[in-house]
């Protein structure tokens, strides 16, 4: 397997007989998505707040979960207390996730969020030094991404886009937060989201968007003049200002 490295990640084994019927009672997707490769699902709050966003692979005898390592200790630790009677078991491995542009390698699975974001796989050793500028397909492509723009307990994953890329399915039946998710998505329309937006000057991560001296949002990620925000769509109109720099919506 040839790819470069994707840093920050941790593999979670979940083998035992119960494991898709666990996982297909606790996540956003459906596990039977993966007879057709990676699936990408989250673990919500009762409440329906994002807790954390994850792979899923399909292995012999197991389910691969690929989080950002510093969701890893909280989730197996939730995920534990779901398990109760059923034969599962989580098991921390130091497997690598390896990942690369184009056509998917043997062994290898598309992104699940977006042709974009080319394919993911998991090795033994590590991949190659990172040289692709990931941020800039995100941002150009709308994803979030675990605790930049997806936030433990805050976030709302219809917010972040989760339908568009595939992490939610609105027909597999109940999930944890699954009622509150339904209700957003069939009972009101979405008034705070991410969105793409231009920049003019300088304006870090984590600046205040301002929209007639009322805040109006965040910058998320920023790639050159482009950057994923965090909006309220009632304020983010016309010219905004972050900091110093200027502000309109892509």
């Amino acid at each position: 397997m040839t790819g470069e490295e994707a840093p920050g990640r941790t593999i979670i084994r979940i083998s035992g007989k119960d494991r898709e019927s666990f996982l297909q009672g606790l996540v956003t997707n459906d596990l039977r998505r993966l007879q057709d490769g990676a699936v990408y699902a989250a673990l919500l709050t009762p409440q329906g707040k994002y807790l954390a966003d994850f792979f899923l692979y399909p292995a012999e005898e197991a389910v691969l979960l690929d989080v950002a390592e510093p969701l890893a200790e909280g989730l197996v630790r939730r995920l534990s207390l779901y398990r109760l009677r059923a034969d599962v078991t989580l098991e921390r491995t130091a497997l690598h996730v390896h990942r690369g542009l184009g056509p998917a390698p043997a062994g290898a699975f598309p992104d699940p969020r977006h042709p974009a974001m080319g394919w993911r796989a998991v090795a033994n050793g590590p991949g190659a030094a990172p040289t692709t500028d990931w941020d800039a397909i995100r941002v150009a492509e709308l994803i979030p991404e675990s605790l930049t723009e997806l936030h433990p307990d805050d976030s709302y994953i219809l917010e972040m886009g989760f339908e568009r890329l595939n992490g939610v399915d609105f027909r597999k039946g109940c999930y944890v937060g699954q009622e509150v998710t339904a209700r957003m998505k069939h009972k009101t329309e979405l008034r705070k989201g991410l969105a793409r937006v231009e920049i003019a000057g300088e304006a870090a991560p984590g600046t205040p968007i301002l929209a007639d001296g009322k805040e109006a949002g965040e910058i998320c990620t920023r790639s050159g003049n482009n950057a994923i925000a965090y909006l309220r769509f009632d304020r983010a109109e016309g010219k905004m200002r972050a900091g110093e720099a200027t502000v309109r919506r892509a």
